[in-house]
C-alpha cells in the first residue's frame, strides 16, 4: 500500500520592490519641476559679531558696511541703531539685552529705524517702534515712515496765523499759541505741567486737532493716569499715546520723539492739524547723556552734531505751518521741561527756550499758593502773539497782561500797611477777582465763549460787586448757563467771528443770568 502524496503549502508570495533605477525615474521629473519654479539668484547679507554687551549700548564687529542711523538686527529680533562709526561699531540697542551675549551674531538691513503711521494709531498705546502696549491688536499701519526726517524748507512754510486754544484761559487770553508754533512749558517738578499739557489735549475734543502724546522716562503710575484722564475727558479717539516709561531700556527712550513726530507728520502732510506734547524734554536729555558716555562720545556742545542742542533743535524744527502748496497741514508743539528751583539760565532750559518761539514759566512758589494754573507772567512769553489769537479774544484780552502786572505791584504795596486811598484799593479789588477769574481746575478746560463771558464781565466792572468767595459759585452758574442755552454767539465766535453787538448781548445776558443765580448781595464786596 502506498502512503498518499503529500502537496507542498502554498506560501504568501511578497511583491518585489521596484528597481533604484524605476524609482529614480519616478522622482527627478518632480524635483527638477520644484527647482525650475524657484526664482533663484544672489543674495547678499552684512553678518557682524556682538564684541560686548550692556546698559541697553552693544560693540559691533565685522560690519565695516554699515551706515549712520543704520537699524541692525540682533538675536531675538531686538533692533539696534548704529551711532557709533568706529572700527567698532557702537550701536543703541531699542529692546531688552538680557539674551544677547558677545559672539552672538548681528545682521546689518541697510535701512534706517521706522515707525508706523496712519489713522489706525488713533486712541491707541504704542511703544516707539509701534508695538502696542495696551493689549489690542496689532497695528495696521498705513505705511512705514523714517523716524529721522528733514524738516519742511522755508519755501514750503506759511504764517502761523491761525489759534491753537488750550483752554486754560491765562494762556489763551495772555500768550496765546497759534497751529504750527512751538511754545516750551517749563518749571519745577510738580507744578502742574503735564495738567496743562493734558487740558490742551481735552480741549481739542470734537474739534479738527489730532493729539500725539510722548511719555518720555516718567512714571508708569504717571503715564496711566494722563491715558485715563484722556480717555475720560472723552477726547482719546483724536490722541495716540507714544509710551517709553522709566523701565523702558533708554535706546527707546532716546528714539521716542522722533517717533512720536514722525506719527504725527503724517496727519501735518495730509493737510490737517495735529499737537504734540512731549513730556519731558530734560528726561531726553539724561538719556541722550547716558547714552554718549556709555558709547565715549562728549555728551556736550563740542559733539556736534550728536550734541543735545542740535539733537532737540532738529527735532522741534519739524514743527510748522505748511503753506497752501503743501496741504495747509499744522503741526503744533509743546515740549515740556522741568527746572531746579527755578533756574531758567541752566543748559538745557536755555537751550530749549532758544529753539523754541515762547515758553510758559510755571513758578513753585504761586503753586504752593493755591494759584493754579501757577503761570508766572512776567517769565512767561508767547513770541508770535495777538496774530494768532482769535479776533474776540485779542479786543477784550489786549489790555489784560499790562493790567495784571500792575495789580501784582499795587497789592505788594498795600501788604507793607501804609496809607491806602480808595483808588487803590478799588484796583486791588479788581485785580483779585482777575486773577480768580484766572484760576482754574486741572482737566477742565474752558470753551472760548466761557472764556469772553468771563472777560466781558470783567471789563464790565460786574464782578467788582460780587465777593472773591463768591466767585467759583458764578462761574460754575455760568458755564451752566453758557452749555445749557443754544447761544448763536457760541458758533459765531468758534468759525473765528469777531465780538460783535449782537455777541456782547448775548454774552453779557449769560453773566446777568448767572449773576442773578448767586442771589441779592449780603455785603459789600472785599
Amino acid at each position: 500500500m502506498t502512503a498518499p502524496k503529500m502537496t507542498p503549502t502554498n506560501k504568501t508570495t511578497q511583491a518585489k520592490p521596484p528597481p533604484l533605477k524605476d524609482a529614480l525615474d519616478l522622482w527627478l521629473p518632480q524635483a527638477l519641476r520644484r527647482v525650475d519654479a524657484v526664482a533663484a539668484s544672489p543674495r547678499f547679507e552684512s553678518i557682524g559679531r556682538i564684541e560686548s554687551v550692556g546698559d541697553g549700548i552693544a560693540r559691533v564687529s565685522g560690519l565695516p558696511g554699515a551706515r549712520s542711523d543704520e537699524r541692525l538686527v540682533f538675536p531675538g529680533g531686538v533692533a539696534g541703531l548704529a551711532v557709533d562709526l568706529d572700527q567698532d561699531i557702537g550701536c543703541v540697542l531699542l529692546g531688552e539685552d538680557r539674551h544677547l551675549s558677545a559672539g552672538d551674531i548681528v545682521r546689518g538691513t541697510g535701512a534706517v529705524v521706522r515707525a508706523p503711521v496712519g489713522d489706525a494709531l488713533l486712541g491707541r498705546v504704542v511703544d516707539p517702534l509701534g508695538n502696542p502696549l495696551d493689549g489690542g491688536p496689532p497695528i495696521e499701519a498705513e505705511c512705514w515712515e523714517p523716524v529721522e526726517r528733514p524738516a519742511p524748507t522755508i519755501a514750503d512754510r506759511a504764517a502761523v496765523t491761525e489759534p491753537m486754544l488750550t483752554g486754560t484761559a491765562v494762556i489763551d487770553a495772555m500768550f496765546p499759541l497759534g497751529r504750527g508754533q512751538r511754545e516750551l512749558v517749563i518749571g519745577d517738578r510738580a507744578t502742574g505741567k503735564t495738567a496743562i499739557a493734558v487740558d490742551a489735549i481735552l480741549n481739542q475734543r470734537g474739534g479738527d486737532v489730532l493729539c500725539v502724546y510722548i511719555a518720555i522716562g516718567q512714571k508708569a503710575s504717571g503715564v496711566r493716569a494722563v491715558i485715563e484722564a484722556v480717555r475720560d475727558g472723552g477726547a482719546a479717539d483724536r490722541c495716540l499715546f507714544v509710551v517709553a516709561a522709566a523701565d523702558s531700556p533708554p535706546g527707546l527712550q532716546w528714539l521716542a520723539p522722533y517717533s512720536g513726530f514722525t506719527m504725527a507728520e503724517h496727519f501735518r502732510d495730509s493737510g490737517r492739524h495735529a499737537l504734540v506734547i512731549v513730556d519731558d524734554l530734560t528726561k531726553h536729555a539724561a538719556v541722550h547723556r547716558q547714552l554718549s558716555l556709555l558709547l565715549r562720545r562728549p555728551p556736550g556742545r563740542e559733539a556736534y552734531p550728536g550734541d543735545v542742542f542740535y539733537l532737540h533743535a532738529r527735532l522741534l524744527e519739524r514743527a510748522a505751518k505748511l503753506s497752501p502748496a503743501r496741504g495747509g497741514g499744522s503741526l503744533t508743539a509743546l515740549p515740556i521741561a522741568e527746572t531746579q528751583a527755578g533756574n531758567l539760565s541752566a543748559y538745557i532750559p536755555t537751550n530749549l527756550i532758544s529753539i523754541t518761539d515762547g515758553q510758559i514759566f510755571l513758578d513753585a512758589k504761586l503753586f504752593h499758593e493755591g494759584q493754579k494754573p501757577a503761570v508766572d507772567i512776567g517769565r512767561s512769553v508767547s513770541r508770535v502773539g495777538g496774530k494768532a489769537q482769535p479776533p474776540a479774544l485779542r479786543r477784550l484780552a489786549e489790555p489784560l497782561r499790562l493790567d495784571y502786572a500792575q495789580f501784582l505791584e499795587l497789592e505788594a504795596f498795600s501788604r507793607f500797611g501804609g496809607m491806602v486811598d480808595d483808588r487803590t484799593r478799588k484796583a486791588v479789588a479788581h485785580g483779585q477777582r482777575m486773577r480768580a477769574l484766572l484760576a482754574q481746575r486741572s482737566l477742565a478746560p474752558q470753551p472760548l465763549a466761557r472764556q469772553l463771558a468771563q472777560l466781558l464781565a470783567l471789563d464790565d466792572g460786574t464782578l467788582d460787586a460780587i465777593p472773591l468767595d463768591a466767585l467759583p459759585r458764578f462761574q460754575a452758574a455760568l458755564a451752566a448757563g453758557l452749555d445749557a442755552q443754544t447761544l448763536a454767539a457760541t458758533a459765531h465766535l468758534a468759525s473765528g467771528g469777531d465780538l460783535d453787538d449782537a455777541t456782547r448781548a448775548e454774552l453779557r445776558a449769560a453773566v446777568s443770568d448767572a449773576v442773578r443765580a448767586l442771589g441779592p448781595p449780603t455785603g459789600a464786596a472785599p
